[in-house]
């Protein structure tokens, strides 16, 4: 044997033990994962060590200057007769105020009648004998980036419908699941497109920034160059990490659940013929209506910036939804009367009544958690270790993407983070010649990245509802196993990509460079 082929057998069996070493780690997540207790008691547990932590952290008189406002801020503890009232006054709101629970049940009436009536099933065996199966991952990959034009709904919307992709061509759902929550949540901040995370991040950035030097503005397009390149790359690598590493770890598919037919009806065809219709009238409602001079859907300076249009896409999608599947049940004589519109909607939310009950527990942590001020007590702190270290190259600014890759574990909110950590860094990094808009970059580097892999996302029990439809057997363990490749995978590119345009000064938007 020649002594290259040596060469060639030891390499691979090299790269063969590293990705055993790597399996090996995903499955002790993955095992370690589902054998915590059901989401629902390990947020009763988690609960019940927040209200002794801020105890203690009182008790101690733990407090932080917020870097915002520059009021003190203490750590309240729930063990107190304030803590007690609180508790009893807010039970109530906590669950029913909880902002994701009202957007998803609102989209999933819409979409338990686009789903009931077959309208997603047609759309889908139509998508898939039209598109070329050798790109059907980069697509929906791409898909569910853009997604966050629509903000969180796209957690609620994409992954289960990407699952129902891959299925339909003889592929792993809960391949097509990961696309979907690797695209809408690790890619949450990229976009081709201007979205309303731009123009909240931008006006956090400017407010601060101004105040550090007059007349700083960071503009909703400054992060547009770096977020467009972004989108192509993340879409890239998460097509070949999905296709070489991600569905092959998953094996063949074997759960009840089967693959739809590939062939239609006449009357299935008639009625994405009529959907399509509706779509476009739908369509060009709504653009009427933001053309419209002083139209209500659109802010006082007469722009799609901060609109009532992006803040109310929520129904507007549920609208979309609703009568895109009215009209296609109708067709396709699923539904026969006004009375089958609310049955369907009742199936839907009946589907979600675990996921209800588990909000009623994740709500209430959330909220004790924001109460007792140990959020922003361990953002300042973390932020303060970083702040010491000063540096005055880029590996400071990668650092400051680690801490906030971190921080996002515990902060799930990114404009609430962003509030947290602007006011220390933007001004820290401005004096040493830096773009506030380079930092604001690097923030939504690593906030993102590390979206989906912690059970604090609140959306972790709506997630796992879609991943119980294929296999009964998942848990948070099976979900954090196939999140964390591509957590590793895109922050390492993602930030890679920002140092690239740093180091040769392309510009991250319009006449925007790394420094000032």
């Amino acid at each position: 044997m020649k002594l290259e082929n040596l060469g060639e057998i030891k390499n691979s069996t090299t790269e063969i033990q590293k990705k055993s070493k790597f399996d090996g780690f995903l499955n002790f997540i993955e095992r370690f994962g589902n054998k915590l207790p059901h989401p629902f008691m390990l947020f009763f547990y988690l609960t019940v060590i927040l209200v002794l932590l801020s105890w203690a952290l009182n008790l101690f008189d733990a407090k932080v200057v917020h870097p915002n406002t520059g009021e003190t801020v203490a750590v309240k503890s729930i063990i107190s007769g304030e803590g007690i009232q609180y508790i009893l006054a807010n039970t109530l709101t906590n669950f029913t105020g909880f902002a994701p629970l009202g957007l998803v049940l609102t989209m999933m009436l819409g979409i338990g009648v686009a789903e009931k009536s077959g309208l997603l099933e047609s759309l889908m065996i139509r998508a898939i004998t039209k598109t070329p199966k050798k790109i059907i991952t980069f697509t929906v990959f791409f898909i569910g980036i853009l997604g966050n034009v629509a903000s969180d709904a796209a957690f609620v919307v994409v992954p289960p419908l990407a699952a129902l992709v891959f299925l339909s061509v003889g592929r792993h759902p809960l391949a097509g699941l990961a696309v979907g929550l690797a695209s809408t949540g690790i890619g949450f901040s990229a976009n081709i497109m201007v979205a309303g995370t731009d123009v909240l991040l931008s006006g956090i950035a400017t407010e601060v920034a101004s105040g550090f030097m007059e007349g700083t503005v960071v503009s909703p397009l400054d992060n547009w160059y770096f977020m467009s390149a972004s989108t192509f790359l993340l879409a890239i690598a998460g097509t070949i990490l999905t296709e070489k590493y991600v569905e092959p770890r998953l094996g063949q598919y074997k759960g009840e659940k089967k693959s739809v037919g590939n062939t239609l009806s006449a009357m299935q065809l008639r009625g994405l013929r009529n959907s399509g219709i509706a779509t476009g009238i739908f369509i060009a409602i709504i653009v009427i209506a933001l053309m419209i001079p002083g139209s209500p859907l659109l802010n006082e300076d007469g722009t799609i910036l901060r609109s009532p249009f992006l803040s109310g896409i929520v129904p507007i999608l549920f609208l979309f939804f609703l009568v895109n599947g009215i009209v296609y049940g109708v067709t396709t004589k699923q539904i026969k009367s006004t009375a089958d519109v609310p049955k369907i909607m009742t199936e839907a939310i009946t589907g979600l009544s675990s996921y209800i009950v588990l909000i009623f527990m994740i709500a209430q942590f959330v909220a004790y958690f924001n109460w007792t001020n140990i959020a922003t007590w361990l953002a300042v702190h973390f932020s303060e270790i970083l702040e010491t270290i000063k540096l005055t190259n880029l590996f400071a600014v990668f650092l400051f993407m680690i801490l906030v890759a971190i921080l996002s574990l515990f902060i799930i909110s990114g404009s609430s983070l962003w509030s947290l950590v602007a006011p220390v860094f933007i001004p820290t990094f401005m004096a040493l010649g830096y773009n506030p808009a380079f930092i604001q970059a690097a923030y939504r580097v690593g906030e993102s990245s590390t979206n989906m892999v912690t059970p604090l996302n609140t959306y972790f029990a709506i997630i796992l509802s879609f991943m119980l439809v294929y296999d009964k057997k998942a848990g948070i363990g099976t979900l954090m196993s196939l999140m964390i490749p591509y957590t590793i995978v895109f922050f390492i590119l993602w930030s890679g990509l920002l140092m690239l345009f740093a180091w040769l000064g392309i510009p991250i938007g319009p006449g925007v460079y790394v420094n000032m």
